[in-house]
């Protein structure tokens, strides 16, 4: 291979990175996954056990943290949820606080049509639809592999998306399994 065809297939494989990025919805692409409700996190602070909880968020996205009360906590990223427990922690009760949040639970996505068993399921990094088909018991002998979208929150509008079965699924994503006509 010469290195003018190196270059061009470098060139041709950045571009077609930068496309499937710019398909994402901007939370995925950034890695910042936004806590929400129906997701279950847990509140570590090192050395403090009084300061640990474990909660699943409620329709609010609020929860009631010890020393700082209630926390706005839908729409942050884990990073944002720590930050604002440290700042809050630090200096009135705690000198040097140490917070780890963690995802012990994520909400749910919601599969149904041509599947054998129908339903929302938790939600686990890296899912395809491929995946929750499997999740969902395999599809039923009347399934289209060609005919298949999800109805994505994107942007605070609801959008529908033509997809295939190695395309990402994410949390609150609707996905229709269509049959095919013969």
């Amino acid at each position: 291979m010469t290195r003018t065809c190196s270059w061009r297939l470098c060139a041709c494989l950045c571009s077609a990175l930068f496309a499937l990025l710019l398909s994402l919805p901007a939370a995925a692409a950034a890695g910042d996954y936004q806590l929400s409700s129906g997701d279950t996190i847990s509140i570590h602070v090192y050395g403090e056990d009084d300061l640990t909880l474990q909660t699943r968020l409620g329709e609010s996205g609020v929860i009631n943290y010890p020393y700082l009360g209630v926390i706005k906590v839908k729409g942050m990223t884990v990073a944002q949820l720590e930050s604002r427990i440290v700042g809050g922690l630090k200096g009135d009760y705690l000198i040097n606080p140490s917070v780890h949040v963690s995802i012990l639970e994520y909400r749910p996505f919601y599969i149904y049509g041509e599947v054998k068993a129908p339903g929302g399921y938790p939600y686990q990094p890296g899912l395809t639809v491929e995946r929750a088909v499997a999740l969902a018991g395999g599809l039923t002998e009347r399934a289209s592999t060609k005919d298949m979208t999800i109805n994505r929150v994107v942007g605070g509008s609801e959008r529908s998306i033509k997809v295939s079965m190695s395309t990402s699924v994410y949390p609150d994503d609707s996905i229709l399994i269509k049959d095919s006509f013969f």
